[in-house]
C-alpha cells in the first residue's frame, strides 16, 4: 500500500482473477496482476459488469474499427464495484464506497481535453480497448476521478449500465433534444433502447422507434416508445417506410438517432427528418457508406456524430436516482465469474434474441 494509503483491511494478497480474450472466440480466467496504486487512484472489487457489443466484436474478430487485439486482454468496460482501497491524495473516496467506473482515461493535455472534448483525446486509455485491459475482473486500479459514488437507491448492476445509457445521453446532447423535438430512433437494440429513454428523460415528447425485429420492437414499446415500426432490410423499400414513420409520428421528425449505423438506416433517417432537423449517427455498423446526402443538405439537415461519451455519469446517476430512468429492465440475463458461465454468457449475447444486456455479478 502507497504511504498514507487506506484500505478496508481485505487481504490484498489473494491472486486477482479476469477474463482474459486470448484468440478468436477463446476466452480464460487467468490472474490479472494489477498496477501499483498512485496518490489518486483507488482500488475497486468488481461487482458488476456488463457486456458490450464490442466485447462480442473483439471475441468474434479480434478488432472493432481500427482498434485491433494483437496480444491477449482482458475484456469489459461497463462496469460498478467498491471501493478496497484508496491513494494517498484521494480525498472524496473511502474503502466501501460503491462507485460506477467510467472507463476512459485521457491526457488532459492535448488541445481536445483542454477544450472540454476529452472523448476525442487521441491518447485516451479505454477498457479493453486494445492494447489496454478492460474490467471483468476481482479487482482493478483506476482514477479515482472517474469513480463515481452511487446514490443509496441506485444498485451496482444500474451503476454498470450508467455507460451504455452514456451513449444515449451524450446523442441527446449533441442533438439538442428538449420538450419540443420529435424524436425518431432507428435502431431498438440496446443503445437504441438507451437512446429512447435518454430522449425521453430530456424531455421527447413523442418517440418513434423502428427496427426489423418484433421481439425488440416489443421490448421499445414496453419501455415507453409512443410508436413502433417494424423495417425491413431492403433499400427500395425506404420512400413507404418514411411515410410510415412520419405518419406515426403525426408531424415533423425533429431529430432522428440512426443506433445501426446502415446504408438503409441512415438513408432513411435523412429522408425522414424534417426541413432543418438534425441526423446524429451513433452507431457504427458500416464502415462507409452511400447516402442521399446532397437532397438532406438543401433541406438544411444537420448530420452529427458522436463517439462516446463526455461528462455523463453525474446526470445518468442523477436520472436513475430519480427514477426519470430505469435501466433495470434492460438486464434480461445474469451470470457469475466462473470459466464455464463467462463462455455461456458471452454465448448468450452474442446469440442476441431476447437478450439486451447480459450481466455478470462478480
Amino acid at each position: 500500500m502507497g504511504k498514507g494509503g487506506k484500505s478496508d483491511g481485505s487481504n490484498v494478497e489473494e491472486e486477482n482473477m479476469a477474463a482474459w480474450l486470448v484468440s478468436i472466440n477463446t476466452l480464460k480466467i487467468q490472474p490479472f496482476k494489477l498496477p501499483p496504486l498512485g496518490p489518486y487512484d483507488v482500488r475497486v472489487r468488481m461487482k458488476a459488469v456488463g457486456i458490450c457489443g464490442s466485447d462480442v466484436h473483439y471475441l468474434k474478430t479480434l478488432r472493432c474499427a481500427d482498434f485491433v487485439v494483437k496480444e491477449p486482454m482482458v475484456i469489459g468496460h461497463e462496469c460498478a464495484g467498491v471501493i478496497e482501497e484508496i491513494g494517498s491524495s484521494v480525498k472524496d473516496l473511502v474503502p466501501g464506497d460503491r462507485v460506477a467506473l467510467e472507463p476512459g482515461i485521457s491526457c488532459w493535455r492535448c488541445t481536445q481535453c483542454k477544450e472540454g472534448r476529452y472523448n476525442l483525446c487521441p491518447d485516451m486509455k479505454f477498457f479493453a480497448t486494445p492494447p489496454v485491459h478492460g474490467s471483468l475482473a476481482n479487482q482493478v486500479v483506476h482514477p479515482a476521478d472517474l469513480c463515481f459514488k452511487l446514490p443509496e437507491n441506485v444498485s451496482l448492476e444500474e451503476g454498470a449500465m450508467c455507460e451504455p445509457l452514456s451513449v444515449g445521453v451524450h446523442a441527446c446532447r449533441r442533438a439538442n433534444i428538449g420538450p419540443e423535438t420529435n424524436v425518431l430512433v432507428m435502431g431498438a437494440g440496446p443503445i437504441g433502447l438507451v437512446t429512447m429513454l435518454a430522449a425521453r428523460a430530456f424531455g421527447a415528447p413523442r418517440i418513434v422507434i423502428v427496427d426489423v425485429d418484433d421481439s425488440r420492437l416489443s421490448v421499445a414499446k414496453e419501455l415507453g416508445a409512443d410508436e413502433i415500426i417494424k423495417v425491413s432490410i431492403n433499400i427500395q423499400d425506404v420512400e413507404g417506410e418514411v411515410e410510415s414513420i412520419q405518419k406515426a409520428m403525426g408531424g415533423g421528425v425533429d431529430v432522428s438517432f440512426d443506433c445501426a449505423g446502415f446504408n438503409k438506416t441512415m438513408t432513411t433517417a435523412l429522408t425522414a427528418t424534417r426541413a432543418g432537423g438534425k441526423v446524429c449517427l451513433v452507431g457504427m455498423g458500416h464502415h462507409e457508406m452511400t447516402v442521399p446526402l446532397t437532397p438532406a443538405a438543401a433541406r438544411e439537415v444537420d448530420v452529427v456524430g458522436i463517439f462516446r461519451y463526455k461528462n455523463t455519469w453525474p446526470l445518468c446517476l442523477e436520472f436513475l436516482r430519480s427514477g426519470k430512468i430505469d435501466v433495470k429492465p434492460l438486464i434480461t440475463h445474469r451470470f457469475g465469474f466462473s470459466q464455464k458461465e463467462v463462455e455461456e454468457a458471452f454465448e448468450t449475447s452474442a446469440r442476441g434474441g431476447n437478450a439486451i444486456k447480459v450481466m455478470f455479478n462478480l
